[in-house]
């Protein structure tokens, strides 16, 4: 008899174990040794411990947020985080010197509803509201004998620390070229590769998981190489050949995302070609000939297109739209005062108030001694409680455990380890370990929790992993509590406003598509005197008839929406510009920059999904159903993205495009309802049949 299969865990437990998986960041963990550890170090010898401490607290914060990527975008993604951090700091010491208790406790809530609102905008966003409020609970409770801006100007210097490292040290392998671009090659490259991955998933059961791979793979690209600048434009030869060779990676995924719509599998011939622009995107070398594809479809046109565009424009380097959209002040406050915003503000505020709350209670009863580690209550909770990192319970129960088997390491490793050159030396060993645990919660807790002891012990406090267990605990019963209590308002918000949001993008492209003008001269025209089969070669005297060319009119002369069946998409988001009063080559270029804003904000909308269903069922049944209506409009997408390129190549659509896309919208409509999210729709029809 066959074993019967094992039950299957519930998903707050599954994700509770879940561990990332990846090589070892090398680079990260040499910055992370030369970041805390030296800076403590320079501290202690020169008679300044208590700054030390706070220095190496903000290296050790801005090692949480030290991943992949290129330089420029680590100057935001570590920089603003820290300035937060700074702020907060600074705000905090003055408080908790100058206001009774009940009075911290309102203002360090208030500070909370603020910061949980601004966490909503976005990831960066969300790091620079996380050391906001926990530098406010460490300046209103650490006792240290600086002033607030002593304490902030120290906090600023150990993050800038770590940063000048990021920015300084070059990766290991990329010695041989120009070190500065090394993290956007590899993401420019990882983008070829991506494409190569689809089209080989091209007509198989994997091709959904590669589509998505492309998209993160895009998202990585775009903001390594959107990062910020001095100068608007990019200002070196090898900056604008990588933005060159992003931008001619934009139509090849279009194709390769049509042929994966479309089923349609391609020869091992194509992927090849692909994997040849990545590794000439690598090495900084020409690409060489490329094996070009067949010619008997309009995608495989398209990407054979693509394809020459690529060999014509790959090593140029004039530089190239990133093709993305700045959120204006007013889209990013009405993110924060919207329906995610204000539930994720609300939530943050509850429990990192009750914290505080309570930890100010049981200081002040003097139930913990000699040590004044109150503001360990909130800090603890804002780890635990904002959704974007990840669901409540599952922290919770990773954070507890991390929390008890880093106390009990460190209490071993105290009655031996000399101080305090032996602490010391253990924040530096940890400081190299907090990248490789980011990999798991539990794990990253761990860690953090022996460097946090060892810098209590090397600010001249005697052990403290009891007071750390039982603290952590009690922030971690609290949060659980408060973080499940009924709240006014309709839940999930942030899952909804996610939805909404990739709606929008899905309906502007969309309508673009459909409106978008066309020239007379098709890419199938383009055919001529090449044969199928054959090679693009990068270098002067190139074919010409790359995809900028597009398809014939309608026969009727009009857009194809025009002649087509009405079937409402209602749903909330701006609409773009109207394709029309933009010339081809302009309307492309917007069709790219929506087909980006679509695939982006839906895989946003997919991970603040999968977050909420791995919520205990007291918060996972808010947002059931969503998972559909996000299933839908990826669809949407790809099928509007397949419409795009059979209307360059022919200037109408088939039966087949236009019975998909009525069936996905009426699907569409019939689950939005379901899943309760009626409140998001906003009448803008789009034609289509």
């Amino acid at each position: 008899m066959p074993r019967p299969a094992a039950p299957a865990l519930p998903p707050w437990l599954a994700h509770t174990l879940r561990t990332q998986r990846g090589p070892v960041p090398w680079s990260a963990v040499t910055r992370g040794a030369l970041a805390a550890g030296p800076l403590l170090l320079a501290a202690v010898l020169a008679g300044r411990t208590s700054l030390g401490v706070v220095a190496a607290i903000a290296a050790m914060l801005a090692g949480i947020n030290d991943r992949p990527g290129s330089r420029r975008a680590a100057v935001k993604r570590l920089g603003v985080p820290a300035l937060a951090g700074a702020a907060g700091l600074l705000v905090g010491t003055y408080a908790g010197q100058h206001t009774p208790p009940v009075v911290l406790t309102a203002l360090l809530t208030v500070v909370a509803l603020v910061a949980g609102g601004v966490s909503a905008v976005g990831p960066v966003a969300s790091g620079a509201a996380t050391q906001l409020l926990v530098a406010t609970a460490i300046g209103a409770g650490m006792p240290l004998p600086e002033s607030g801006w002593q304490r902030a100007l120290a906090f600023l210097a150990g993050a800038a620390w770590l940063l000048v490292l990021r920015i300084a040290l070059p990766t290991p392998g990329a010695l041989a070229g120009d070190f500065r671009f090394d993290g956007e090659r590899e993401a420019v490259a990882a983008v070829y590769d991506a494409v190569a991955d689809l089209l080989d998933a091209a007509g198989g059961a994997g091709a959904t998981v590669r589509r998505a791979a492309l998209t993160a793979a895009l998202d990585h690209a775009q903001d390594a190489l959107a990062g910020p600048r001095l100068r608007r434009h990019a200002g070196s030869a090898a900056e604008r050949r990588l933005h060159t060779q992003y931008a001619a990676a934009l139509p090849l995924a279009e194709a390769a995302t049509a042929l994966a719509w479309a089923g349609e599998e391609v020869s091992g011939r194509t992927g090849e070609g692909l994997r040849r622009l990545a590794a000439a995107v690598r090495a900084g070398t020409p690409t060489g000939p490329l094996p070009a594809p067949s010619r008997s479809l309009p995608a495989l046109r398209a990407l054979d297109d693509a394809l020459l565009h690529a060999a014509d424009a790959f090593d140029r380097g004039e530089g190239a739209d990133l093709h993305t959209r700045r959120r204006a002040a007013g889209d990013l406050l009405r993110t924060v005062l919207g329906g995610g915003g204000r539930e994720y503000g609300l939530r943050v505020a509850l429990c990192f108030g009750a914290s505080a709350a309570a930890a100010q209670a049981l200081h002040h009863a003097h139930w913990y001694g000699r040590h004044a580690h109150w503001y360990w209550l909130p800090a603890t909770a804002v780890f635990l409680v904002k959704p974007d990192l990840g669901p409540l319970a599952s922290r919770v129960l990773c954070r507890a455990a991390g929390t008890v088997l880093g106390a009990l390491v460190f209490a071993a490793l105290a009655e031996v380890l000399p101080g305090p050159w032996g602490f010391v030396v253990l924040v530096a060993v940890c400081g190299a370990l907090v990248p490789v645990s980011t990999r798991h919660f539990a794990a990253q807790t761990a860690v953090v929790t022996v460097l946090v002891l060892a810098l209590v012990m090397v600010g001249g406090e005697p052990q403290a992993s009891v007071s750390r267990i039982a603290e952590t605990l009690l922030a971690c019963a609290i949060v659980l509590i408060v973080g499940h209590l009924p709240m006014p308002g309709e839940r999930g918000g942030g899952v909804r406003a996610r939805l909404a949001a990739a709606g929008g993008a899905a309906h502007a492209y969309l309508t673009h598509v459909l409106d978008e003008p066309r020239t007379s001269a098709g890419p199938a025209a383009s055919a001529t005197g090449r044969e199928s089969g054959g090679s693009h070669t990068s270098g002067t005297g190139r074919t010409s008839g790359g995809p900028g060319t597009s398809g014939a009119p309608h026969p009727s002369g009009g857009s194809p929406s025009a002649h087509l069946p009405k079937a409402p998409l209602t749903v909330l988001g701006p609409t773009a510009p109207g394709p029309a009063a933009l010339g081809p080559a302009a309307a492309r270029a917007a069709r790219w920059t929506l087909r980006r804003e679509a695939y982006r904000t839906l895989a946003e909308a997919r991970t603040a999904i999968a977050h909420a269903a791995a919520e205990l069922p007291a918060l996972a049944r808010h947002t059931e159903g969503t998972d559909e209506v996000a299933a839908l409009l990826e669809r949407l997408v790809d099928t509007t993205t397949a419409c795009a390129v059979h209307l360059d190549d022919t200037g109408r659509l088939t039966p087949r495009h236009t019975e998909r896309l009525t069936a996905l919208l009426e699907e569409l409509t019939r689950v939005r309802e379901r899943a309760g999210l009626d409140t998001f729709r906003l009448p803008l029809p789009v034609r289509v049949g």
